[in-house]
C-alpha cells in the first residue's frame, strides 16, 4: 500500500500584512505579578493595540535587596518578546525596583535586547504624569515595607518632587499585595491625601488601583497618578497612540 501523501502549495491564497497590532507594546512583567498585564488588557482602547509580555523571575518578599536580585535577568526576558518581530515599546513593570535600580540601568538592558527601543518604566512614566498636571508637591501611597519606601521618596525628591506625606501598607510579601482589595486602596487613599498636596501617587504595579483611580479622583477634586495606569499611558504615546481613555483617571484624557 502506498501513503505517499501530496502536498499542495495553496500559493494563490497566501496573503501578507503588517501582523496584529498597529501599536505594539513590550511588557517585562514580574514572575508574581498579577495585576499589570491584565490591567493593560482592560485598559486597551482596541484590538489595534496590542500587549506581548515576557516574565522575569522575582522572590515571594518585595525588598530592597530581592528588587536589585532581577537586575541580570532584565535582558533576557526582554529578548523573548517576540525577537524577530516589531515592537514600538518595552515596559519594565516595577516601579520599585526602578528606583533601586536607577532608569538608566533599566533602559540599558532593555536596549542590550532591543537596541535604541523607547522603554518606560513605572516611576518615570508616573514623573511625566504629574509634570502635566505642573504637581510639584505629591502626597503618596504604597504597599511597601521602610527600605522600599525610602527608596521610592529618595527617587521622587531627586527628581524635583516635595512629598506632602507618605503613607504605606508596610507589606512585604508580593502575594498579598495582589489580595489588596480595590476598596482598601480607595479608602487608604483618601487617608494618604493631603490637603497641601497637588496630586496623589499610588505606587507599586503590584496592587489593583487602576480600577479606583476615577472614584479617588472625584473624591479628591485632584489628579490620581498611578504605577500602570501612567506606564500604560506613556507606553501608548510613544507607541503613536493618542486617542483618549475614559475611565481610568484624567491622565488617559491628556
Amino acid at each position: 500500500m502506498n501513503d505517499t501523501k501530496n502536498f499542495e502549495l495553496l500559493s494563490k491564497s497566501i496573503e501578507l500584512d503588517q501582523g496584529p497590532g498597529q501599536y505594539r507594546i513590550g511588557l517585562v512583567a514580574l514572575s508574581n505579578d498579577y495585576v499589570t498585564e491584565r490591567d493593560f488588557m482592560n485598559m486597551r482602547p482596541s484590538d489595534d493595540v496590542v500587549v506581548y509580555t515576557s516574565r522575569i523571575r522575582n522572590t515571594p518578599e518585595c525588598t530592597a535587596e530581592s528588587l536589585r536580585q532581577m537586575e541580570p535577568l532584565i535582558t533576557e526576558a526582554t529578548s523573548l518578546i517576540v525577537p524577530e518581530g516589531r515592537l514600538d515599546v518595552v515596559a519594565y513593570s516595577c516601579t520599585s525596583g526602578t528606583a533601586v535600580m536607577g532608569f538608566d540601568k533599566i533602559r540599558s538592558l532593555i536596549q542590550a535586547a532591543r537596541p535604541g527601543i523607547a522603554v518606560v518604566t513605572p516611576i518615570t512614566s508616573s514623573l511625566v504624569a504629574l509634570d502635566l498636571f505642573e504637581a510639584q508637591r505629591i502626597a503618596v501611597l504604597t504597599p511597601y515595607v521602610d527600605d522600599v519606601n525610602a527608596g521610592i521618596a529618595r527617587y521622587l525628591e531627586d527628581h524635583g518632587k516635595s512629598i506632602s506625606a507618605f503613607s504605606s501598607f508596610k507589606i512585604v510579601e508580593n502575594e498579598t499585595m495582589a489580595l489588596l482589595t480595590p476598596q482598601s486602596i480607595f479608602n487608604a487613599a483618601l487617608e494618604a491625601d493631603r490637603n497641601d498636596a497637588d496630586a496623589l501617587f499610588i505606587s507599586c504595579t503590584a496592587i489593583r488601583a487602576v480600577e479606583v483611580i476615577d472614584q479617588i479622583e472625584q473624591k479628591l477634586g485632584k489628579p490620581v497618578i498611578t504605577a500602570v495606569q501612567a506606564m500604560f499611558w506613556q507606553s501608548l504615546r510613544l507607541a503613536g497612540f493618542n486617542g483618549k481613555i475614559s475611565g481610568y483617571g484624567q491622565l488617559m484624557c491628556l
